[in-house]
């Protein structure tokens, strides 16, 4: 199966950009910048690397995204993540980034962007994945805040596909937020929104009916809600699960307790990601494999949350239609070598 999953073509919905800095890296912007860290050694870093929830993880999420402060970082932390993905097989990948981050920290926003489109330019080039970027809102922050950003962002508008909505989700509503996604959709953006990680239930059903997304990340808690699920496989919306992350952050104690795979079993659009693949330990593979040897996923299973993240994706239905195909391809010349 890990065979099978390494050379797998699939498509990354849930990824943070800032998530993917590595503790090399860090040191090594660090030093650039001449910034002093609170590690000693590369080794100390990834021993804070542990957490006991979702704002245990943010705190130290932030203080690593201290040491990006030119446009070439933004570029090196973008290509060595985009490099990753290229070894990993990673066909598309859609990627958040959090402005209000760096803008707080006194960055102009063009210096955040420029770095990272450069490099998901330079993917497209020569690593033959194609990118799209989401830009997201700081959900614990103020709806004038993340308005205020989304004003700023707008002559950025070309190299952005989408709004989210990430950060701290307790006491933070999706409803909170719904001036500023109205204004993106009417300014021809799409939607999309964490929900159901830590917030409950009643979060997901405000993502869908007054943000209005296209798309859920996280939403393991869909499974409390009878009602919600039904909905969901009727609508087919996609759900970006990041498994790895759920267990690291205590959404779960083990990942046997994950509920991936009931969620795949109910019908609904499941899709597996890395989240923050530098603070967690696990890329993508790494998610489809450790779901796959402890929630005892079959190969069938694995190649329809590959196929799900294509339909997922916000590429052109063409496009999609290309992936699909290759992903077929792939599992019939798999089944030919078992034979």
């Amino acid at each position: 199966m890990d065979d099978f999953i390494n050379l797998l073509p699939k498509a990354e919905l849930h990824l943070h950009i800032e998530g993917t800095l590595q503790p090399e890296l860090l040191f090594e912007l660090a030093e650039r910048n001449k910034i002093s860290l609170p590690y000693k050694s590369i080794e100390e870093a990834y021993e804070a690397y542990k957490f006991q929830d979702l704002q245990s993880f943010l705190n130290v999420y932030y203080q690593g995204s201290a040491v990006l402060l030119q446009e070439q970082d933004f570029f090196d932390l973008t290509w060595a993540y985009l490099q990753k993905a290229k070894q990993q097989n990673v066909r598309h990948v859609e990627i958040f980034f959090d402005p209000q981050s760096h803008t707080n920290r006194g960055l102009p926003l063009e210096v955040v962007m420029t770095g990272i489109s450069h490099a998901l330019k330079e993917a497209e080039r020569t690593l033959d994945i194609s990118t799209g970027l989401i830009l997201s809102f700081l959900r614990d922050l103020s709806a004038e805040a993340a308005l205020e950003t989304f004003q700023e962002a707008i002559p950025f508008r070309g190299l952005i596909q989408a709004v989210g909505l990430d950060s701290a989700e307790r006491n933070n509503p999706p409803s909170k937020f719904v001036n500023v996604f109205d204004k993106a959709r009417e300014n021809g953006l799409l939607t999309v929104a964490h929900a159901g990680e830590e917030g409950p239930p009643a979060y997901i059903w405000e993502a869908m009916d007054l943000l209005k997304v296209s798309r859920l990340d996280h939403c393991v808690r869909c499974l409390e809600d009878d009602q919600l699920v039904e909905r969901l496989k009727k609508e087919q919306i996609p759900l970006t699960v990041c498994p790895i992350s759920n267990v690291k952050l205590r959404g779960f104690d083990t990942m046997a307790q994950h509920p991936l795979k009931k969620m795949l079993e109910k019908g609904l659009c499941v899709t597996v990601n890395s989240d923050d693949p530098a603070y967690f330990g696990a890329y993508v593979n790494e998610n489809y494999k450790q779901a796959s040897d402890i929630l005892h996923l079959s190969q069938e299973n694995i190649y329809q949350l590959a196929k799900n993240s294509f339909l997922a994706s916000f590429v052109s239905e063409p496009q999609k239609e290309k992936f699909i195909k290759e992903l077929d391809d792939y599992r019939t010349s798999q089944k030919c070598v078992n034979l």
